[in-house]
């Protein structure tokens, strides 16, 4: 009988293969519309009829919902392509895992959230079910992310680890897993001249 394959290992066979960057742009290009269009669509149909089934009302009026939704889901995008294209070019893959990056990435975005593409397409769906004020939908983005972040955590984190070995673990010693640290440098305190 032979060994069950976890799934780290299905990924580390998979990262061994270096594909060009036609092919990788082929790639993004074919998933771009699923991420930025129809998920979404998804979200929002199917949170409309949860919104309906157990009678929610919508949450902010407008304009407050566009205002709101748009400053969350616009930087949010933006992140998303950013890091996006950091793997693209620095790490020589894409954010799809048949993909694999060939590179342990550490510049920014990356350098403050191991997982940017993970923040930013949780912001993005969130400021989306803000705009069309879906508490539903907003339970489903919730609950993407909750899968999302268990796979990263259980496979990803796995495979990446025994990759990239010590340099990996380095990494994510100093580096937050999803949010940000907000770093406040002090000033400091300058003598007071009397004279």
């Amino acid at each position: 009988m032979g060994r069950r394959r976890t799934l780290r290992d299905r990924l580390l066979e998979q990262s061994t293969h270096e594909y060009s960057p036609r092919t990788r742009l082929v790639a993004l290009l074919l998933l771009a519309p699923v991420f930025l269009f129809a998920l979404p669509c998804l979200i929002i149909l199917v949170g409309a009829q949860l919104d309906a089934a157990m009678q929610w009302p919508p949450v902010l009026p407008p304009p407050s919902n566009l205002i709101v939704g748009l400053l969350l889901a616009l930087p949010s995008g933006l992140l998303g392509l950013w890091a996006n294209h950091r793997q693209f070019t620095t790490g020589r893959g894409t954010p799809v895992p048949l993909m694999a990056t060939q590179e342990l990435i550490v510049a920014p975005p990356y350098a403050y959230s191991r997982n940017p593409m993970a923040l930013a397409a949780i912001g993005m769906y969130l400021g989306v079910a803000l705009m069309f004020r879906s508490i539903g939908a907003g339970i489903l983005v919730l609950l993407f992310a909750a899968v999302l972040l268990a796979y990263i955590k259980r496979g990803e984190e796995k495979e990446m680890a025994a990759r990239f070995g010590p340099e990996y673990l380095a990494y994510k010693q100093r580096t937050p897993f999803l949010i940000p640290r907000i770093r406040i440098r002090h000033q400091p305190e300058r003598p007071v001249l009397r004279g």
